[in-house]
């Protein structure tokens, strides 16, 4: 297969898998897309029952264009980052790994278009978030949970109404921001910079008001991150975390022991927002995401300074600030479910506190049930009396 066979098969799969978020080829399936969620055969031409080493391979190879850097990755390393992009039609961020002595391809569609706060839906607090001046701002999840984009949004905020520079570094570049209020200036992993430290030490000499790392994957970076936030510096990262606990727990588990006490210290000075994503499936199809949102507080400060107990935790400290817009995953789970979006059975599989979710479910079909009667009573009042 050669690159204009490889672009052309991919612009058949995107006109005929609408939804698609990422494209799969392995050794032993036919193409298969990700489309809301689920992983299905691409059924486009030409037919391909299943993929062989060597059609993987001759994808994989180019895909890679014989660039040194990713070639080095993929013989030491199993595996590499890179962008792929089909010009005026669609750009990808792809992951080309071995498995069992053979490639495979994961290709995650970028969009096009820059999503905002509102396009996302997401919650009001969210603007609150892209106010913020200095410190460190965190955007956690698995893989696909929509980090980026949320990122993207906050971004886009920030662009729209504030004139400073902004330096992203990414592996690779997703959503290309236009200049607004804002100077954008998008450096890419391997074309632009060697590695996230690095780039981020530059970033600091290079007068940013606000700091994109793609994600922080070790103690360099975070070491670096902080220091950013601590030197008045907007920081906004990602970290592959579920909830505000693990990601805590996570950054200090980056350092040793001993440095344990210090750095519960300055991350309560510095961090300033948590928000974790999960994507949870609709009732009417498609995906539905929701958030645990933590800000920063007297009480989160002190428990991340201080640690979790039984007295302390995050999950109650964000389930009781529900007023200043902060929300837990059960209650956002909780209003999902009272609006009809997800099904009770959806509810109880994503819940991080299963038995609290019962009880909240439980009063939620009471109170829906409630109302049902009511009206209904209602009604039947009202032929009475006529």
């Amino acid at each position: 297969m050669k690159r204009p066979e490889l672009d052309s098969l991919l612009q058949s799969i995107l006109r005929v898998a609408p939804g698609i978020s990422d494209i799969n080829f392995t050794v032993g399936r036919p193409p298969q897309v990700e489309a809301y969620g689920v992983l299905k055969e691409a059924d486009v031409p030409p037919h391909v029952f299943n993929l062989t080493p060597f059609q993987t391979e001759r994808i994989a190879l180019n895909i890679i264009n014989n660039e040194r850097r990713l070639l080095r990755e993929l013989a030491k390393m199993g595996s590499c980052d890179c962008a792929y992009s089909i010009p005026n039609i669609a750009r990808f961020r792809v992951n080309i790994f071995r498995q069992r002595g053979q490639f495979a391809v994961v290709m995650r569609k970028a969009q096009s278009e820059i999503p905002t706060i509102t396009s996302l839906n997401l919650p009001a607090i969210t603007k609150e978030v892209a106010k913020e001046k200095t410190g460190l701002i965190l955007c956690t999840g698995s893989t696909g949970s929509g980090k980026t984009t949320t990122l993207a949004a906050l971004l886009d905020e920030i662009n729209r109404t504030m004139p400073i520079h902004v330096v992203t570094l990414e592996d690779p570049i997703e959503y290309v921001h236009p200049h607004k209020r804002a100077t954008f200036n998008q450096r890419e992993l391997g074309a632009d910079f060697d590695d996230f430290p690095s780039g981020l030490r530059a970033a600091m000499r290079q007068a940013p008001k606000v700091i994109l790392v793609g994600e922080i994957r070790d103690r360099s970076t975070m070491e670096i991150a902080l220091t950013a936030a601590e030197t008045g510096h907007l920081v906004l990262s990602t970290i592959h975390t579920i909830n505000a606990g693990q990601t805590i727990n996570r950054i200090i588990g980056m350092f040793e022991r001993s440095e344990e006490a210090q750095l519960r210290i300055r991350l309560s000075e510095t961090l300033r927002w948590v928000v974790s994503q999960r994507l949870l499936p609709k009732m009417e199809g498609g995906r539905l995401l929701v958030q645990e949102i933590m800000g920063s507080s007297l009480r989160t400060r002190e428990a991340i300074s201080l640690g979790e107990d039984e007295s302390r935790t995050f999950y109650d400290i964000i389930e009781q600030s529900e007023t200043f817009g902060w929300c837990t995953f059960d209650q956002g789970i909780l209003k999902a479910f009272e609006l009809s979006r997800i099904s009770e059975e959806t509810a109880m599989l994503y819940a991080t506190n299963k038995a609290k979710m019962t009880r909240f479910l439980d009063d939620a079909k009471k109170r829906l049930n409630v109302t049902t009667v009511d009206t209904s009573g209602l009604s039947l009042d009202l032929k009475t009396l006529s």
